[in-house]
């Protein structure tokens, strides 16, 4: 099919789509698991949180709500399901920084992604001191308090990572298991860690909140008190170290107020807050559902930011109240970059999609130029990486020998004649239908995926593919995730959550080492299952070297050119948050035109607290 038929038909499917309601408006599913920073990270978690063994369905409060003004209230929508009093960050199961929690919990630093730098927060330094990565010095801000009025000493810092390196419910114990040999406490402020191994990257993807991923610092003299860390819900009595303290929770809302005695004013680390009251108030359902109400809310000046939305809501919303901004104002994309790419993953264990040739001919079937010009208005979103282009990532993309392998291996290129002479080398003949078809069974192109954030994009390639002969349909089901983290027979489309300054995470997420049986949880989203020596091999020659070493680049190179050559699975799209920003209330936003905190402008992050305190009321 010709690139103009094809762009009508794709078109008239979208227009169908459209009129059936079957494009909503979404954020990333709460039931799908936040993405990780690969060995780094923790393992993340499938399915909906189940209530911690001592939360409750209770509504929780400290008391009568004082009377704040809509003009010093921040309120936001954001479906909660986390169970009602779960506020400490090691309860397992129950605990997200997701849903309001971020405003109470602090980092050693932060990164802002935008501003490109480390941002000091309850460390002032956090510097190796050796050459070959396994030394570290945490030195800690001295006015760092607690809500209590305790001082943030070396003696919560130590008590935050030896409780990772010891208990195996929680969600950095691997990470800690696998490089710190000790932790210590040389006075007050001063913390030592001694890595097994060189960990030249531990200090960002661990010890640094940004995005998903990254520890808060815990208070040692309410954590020991507990008889068991993991089944303590915290509730509004947990000592923190955040700006906001939880005062009602119910299952309408969470309600957080300003703490006039935070520790970080004073400090010099961030600017008094102007939001004296954070409401988050409860959309229902999975993220992405009830979007219609959701969206007309904002438009009302009801909510003042919402999840983020497709790119036609978002130009809907925009049309409706001059007041409402983006991260890219009224231009399209409305967008941030997001550290998420999706892909198409296939299990490279089953056939055939052990087959290079047959994922090769996947790829070959989708054409991005087309996706970008009906879905995106013509912005440049489809990829053929799996990681972000970030500052770093952009630069290692730019070089030479990056750009010499484009040009090899045209990763980009959209060839429905190509597909079709791989599949027939594959041993693949075109049934009475059209389809590829051997020993009696077409190619399973089934997409699992989350109608809230993948009804835009899915139904369009799920065309593509059918044109090139894959039996290709939908599944937004209830079990589309844990069909793919089982390794059943179709394509995900899922992200990547892992790069952000250097390739190496992403590509450690095809390392062989996770290449687990089917039938078994593919942890931490690793969906490919892929095992391959040689490239093991490259990995673990690129672990123990900082980024900025010539011989990482080199390595670097060649691991990029397996994942191409190999096609371990199809990138599709970069992936951007479209969140609405409602300024009747509240400016300085962070956008492509104000740097603001310096990171991104989702609430729901870790980085949520700085967007917050940073903001300025308009009246």
């Amino acid at each position: 099919m010709t690139r103009l038929k094809l762009l009508t038909a794709l078109v008239a499917c979208i227009l169908v789509l459209a009129a059936c309601g079957g494009a909503p408006p979404a954020a990333a599913p709460t039931t799908a698991p936040e993405p990780t920073q690969a060995s780094q990270a923790p393992e993340a978690t499938a399915a909906p949180a189940e209530p911690a063994a001592t939360a409750t369905a209770a509504p929780i409060s400290t008391g009568p709500l004082a009377e704040v003004p809509r003009n010093r209230t921040l309120i936001l929508g954001w479906s909660i399901t986390s169970p009602i009093g779960v506020t400490n960050p090691w309860a397992v199961p129950g605990y997200t920084h997701q849903e309001g929690n971020v405003f109470m919990w602090e980092p050693l630093m932060y990164y802002g992604i935008f501003s490109d730098q480390y941002i000091p927060w309850l460390a002032e330094s956090m510097e190796y001191t050796n050459d070959d990565f396994t030394a570290l010095e945490i030195k800690l801000n001295p006015a760092a308090r607690w809500s209590d009025g305790e001082p943030v000493t070396s003696e919560d810092v130590v008590y935050t990572f030896e409780g990772q390196m010891t208990n195996d419910k929680l969600p950095y114990h691997a990470s800690f298991d696998q490089f710190v040999e000790s932790v210590e406490a040389v006075d007050d402020l001063t913390v030592n860690v001694t890595f097994k191994i060189p960990a030249p990257r531990f200090k960002f993807e661990v010890l640094t909140l940004k995005f998903d991923t990254g520890i808060p610092i815990v208070p040692e003299h309410a954590l020991s008190a507990q008889p068991d860390v993991n089944a303590y819900p915290g509730g509004t009595e947990i000592p923190h170290s955040g700006p906001y303290k939880l005062v009602a929770w119910d299952a309408n809302q969470k309600i957080y107020d300003l703490r006039p005695d935070w520790w970080a004013v004073e400090a010099g680390v961030s600017p008094k807050p102007e939001v004296e009251r954070i409401v988050i108030f409860n959309i229902g359902g999975q993220v992405g559902q009830n979007m219609d109400t959701v969206v007309q809310r904002l438009v009302n000046n009801e909510f003042d930011s919402i999840l983020d939305v497709r790119s036609s809501v978002a130009a809907n919303i925009l049309a409706n109240n001059p007041a409402v901004t983006t991260h890219t104002g009224n231009n399209p994309p409305y967008g941030y970059l997001d550290w998420w790419p999706n892909s198409l993953w296939v299990n490279t264990q089953l056939e055939p999609y052990s087959d290079p040739n047959v994922r090769k001919a996947i790829s070959l079937a989708i054409d991005r130029d087309t996706i970008d010009e009906i879905i995106y208005e013509g912005a440049q979103i489809t990829t053929i990486f799996p990681f972000p282009l970030y500052p770093g990532l952009q630069a290692f993309v730019d070089t030479p020998e990056v750009q010499a392998l484009i040009q090899e291996y045209n990763p980009r290129e959209f060839n429905p004649e190509k597909s079709a002479e791989l599949m027939t080398a594959a041993g693949f003949t075109q049934n009475g239908d059209g389809l590829w078809e051997k020993d009696g069974a077409t190619v399973n192109m089934t997409i699992h995926g989350f109608e809230g954030i993948h009804s835009d994009i899915v139904p369009v390639l799920v065309e593509m593919l059918r044109n090139a002969g894959f039996d290709a349909s939908i599944n937004f089901g209830t079990d589309a995730y844990q069909n793919m983290a089982d390794g059943k027979p179709g394509a995900y489309m899922f992200g990547h959550g892992a790069s952000l300054l250097d390739p190496y995470a992403a590509f450690e997420l095809f390392h062989s080492r996770y290449s687990a049986a089917v039938g078994t949880s593919a942890g931490n989203n690793r969906f490919s299952r892929y095992n391959n020596p040689e490239y093991d091999a490259i990995l673990d020659q690129m672990a123990p070297l900082s980024a900025e070493d010539p011989r990482f680049q080199e390595l670097a190179v060649q691991a990029l050119e397996i994942y191409w050559r190999d096609q371990i699975d199809i990138p599709i799209i970069q992936w951007l948050h479209r969140i609405p920003y409602n300024q009747t209330y509240w400016t300085n936003w962070p956008t492509a035109d104000n740097l603001a905190g310096g990171t991104n402008g989702a609430f729901w992050a870790h980085t949520g607290l700085i967007v917050v305190t940073q903001l300025k009321a308009t009246q």
